[in-house]
């Protein structure tokens, strides 16, 4: 058997270098642990970046995964196939929505909503060159749209110009908003909560404001649900907590629970008015497989109660880390729903983060200074006591 290390430089050799790796090789996980191929135990609370919500190694999720790859995996969108039916009546159940077109991930979803945003425009007036109102410190992924309603100027600078006619307002700053608009705007595109950002929640205040303008203006909300959305914050999607429905809206990450799916939804008035045949279309999205494991997902949620579990276990987190901000100086803040959370630090919390891994749990940032806690929405009070066990002493060092 090859080494950890061997695995590793063998990796760094014939993989492209646009990740900064943690110097660990993942073999197998199991609850809410993950372990690595030497057999050394780790409390996951990242869960692979919001997306194993149901934990490791569920046995229903994988049988019913196994079962359609031993019936049908693929057939391409020239025809129907049942778990994509399935998947999306059960998707438009839970949020809401009326229609559903399935991706392959977050980025496309958002590329998506982007197209459908500015082809109801383009339908209303015949005309192109549509404003879109986007958020500084929001992520929306990689892909080129995706990446030109990021706002953080870091990570466009070398690939601008993007897709152009995008203004930046900022969260919860009403004004920002409307020195945005003008007769040019067709939508306004946020996170409900931004994760990558900096772990920063809308208000409802400021929620309920960009429906009424929206409504007023005929503009269309976006919200983007992939990270906060699929119970995170106690709630199916985030919006729902204060009612504010989005006209169309993002969801990937635990909607698949690790089978690459995402998925933008719309009310009927924008599926009347925007996308038509031959305007968009994905090879692989919305394939037997990946609307499998999105229809076991989503009976699990159910039969498991897990918004209901959510609630209750992210309400002792929240408690746990305010006690954590009011012990050490070095904590300036605790913020963020349900389990979606952040420590605001007054220094980079690489080290902090890097220790604790080394002590057996796996944490990762939301920017340089925050310590971002995104576990599986399995996780018990028990599985934040240990979590914390492990960090504290890593503070506590001046790790």
């Amino acid at each position: 058997m090859e080494t950890m290390q061997a695995y590793i430089e063998e990796a760094e050799k014939a993989l492209l270098h646009t990740y900064n790796r943690y110097q660990v090789v993942l073999d197998r996980g199991e609850g809410v642990y993950l372990y690595n191929i030497e057999g050394k135990k780790y409390l996951d609370f990242a869960s692979g970046i919001g997306v194993f919500a149901l934990g490791y190694h569920n046995t229903e999720y994988n049988d019913a995964l196994k079962g359609q790859i031993d019936k049908l995996i693929h057939t391409s969108n020239y025809y129907y196939n049942v778990p994509a039916v399935e998947a999306a009546k059960k998707l438009k159940e839970v949020s809401g929505m009326d229609r559903v077109f399935f991706t392959n991930s977050g980025a496309e979803a958002v590329e998506g909503a982007i197209k459908a945003a500015r082809k109801y425009a383009f339908l209303k007036d015949g005309q192109t060159g549509h404003e879109i109102i986007a958020l500084h410190h929001s992520f929306h992924g990689r892909t080129m749209g995706a990446l030109s309603v990021t706002g953080n100027p870091g990570y466009r600078e070398a690939f601008e110009p993007g897709i152009g006619n995008v203004r930046f307002a900022s969260m919860n700053d009403w004004d920002s908003v409307l020195a945005c608009v003008n007769e040019k705007t067709c939508a306004i595109l946020l996170e409900t909560v931004q994760g990558e950002g900096g772990v920063f929640p809308a208000d409802e205040a400021f929620l309920w404001r960009l429906r009424r303008l929206c409504d007023e203006r005929d503009i269309l909300l976006v919200l983007d649900e992939i990270q906060c959305g699929m119970g995170r914050t106690g709630f199916m999607f985030a919006w729902q907590k204060f009612g504010v429905k989005p006209d169309i809206m993002t969801v990937a990450k635990a909607l698949g629970c690790g089978v690459p799916v995402g998925a933008f939804l719309m009310t009927e008035k924008v599926g009347q008015n925007s996308l038509k045949a031959g305007d968009h279309g994905t090879t692989y999205g919305g394939n037997p497989l990946a609307c499998a494991a999105v229809c076991k997902v989503l009976d699990l949620f159910e039969k498991n109660h897990i918004i209901e579990h959510v609630r209750q276990v992210s309400a002792y987190l929240e408690q746990k880390l305010d006690e954590l901000a009011g012990k050490y100086e070095g904590i300036q803040a605790r913020r963020g729903s349900g389990l979606l959370q952040g420590l605001v630090f007054d220094r980079p919390v690489a080290d902090i983060i890097d220790a604790a891994l080394a002590g057996g749990l796996i944490l990762i940032n939301a920017g340089p200074n925050v310590i971002r806690f995104l576990p599986p929405l399995v996780i018990g009070c028990a599985d934040v006591d240990e979590m914390l066990r492990i960090l504290e002493p890593c503070l506590s060092a001046g790790a």
